[in-house]
């Protein structure tokens, strides 16, 4: 098993949660997790990577954040062809339309949605959300 990377950004500490709930999940299922702020990687350091998970809360309007996963991600989108991919988020309104969105354009872009559809959570993960996470993790493991 290769290393899986986990992608994320988080404001409040909630998708921060998410991500090592997944990582745990990798790790449960024999596999090696990485765990890695947006702020740290580019498109280019993941596009050889052909499974990987990203996190990233609501925000604004239900959008991504708009300063650094935006921008990574309309440059990634256009690389995840063929790979499998986990997201997962936390929201404090609305009813996860950013993910549905998230979603759309990753498939658009020829990627696999691991697990079928990101985990989202409203606000702190609950014990079933960190559930969830470790799920995708152990699916990202074996995918």
């Amino acid at each position: 098993m290769n290393k899986v990377k986990v992608v994320f950004w988080s404001g409040t500490g909630n998708t921060e949660a998410m991500a090592n709930a997944v990582a745990n999940g990798i790790k449960a299922a024999g596999g090696e997790a990485e765990l890695l702020p947006f702020e740290t990687v580019s498109p280019s350091d993941v596009a050889g990577d052909n499974v990987i998970a990203f996190g990233c809360p609501a925000m604004g309007a239900e959008v991504l954040e708009e300063g650094t996963v935006e921008p990574f991600m309309m440059d990634y989108e256009n690389k995840c062809s063929g790979k499998k991919i986990a997201l997962f988020g936390s929201y404090g309104w609305g009813d996860g339309q950013w993910m549905r969105d998230w979603q759309d354009r990753l498939k658009a872009g020829g990627a696999t949605i691991v697990g079928g559809e990101g985990v989202i959570c409203n606000g702190a993960p609950s014990d079933d959300a960190v559930s969830q996470c470790e799920d995708l993790g152990r699916q990202l493991a074996q995918a």
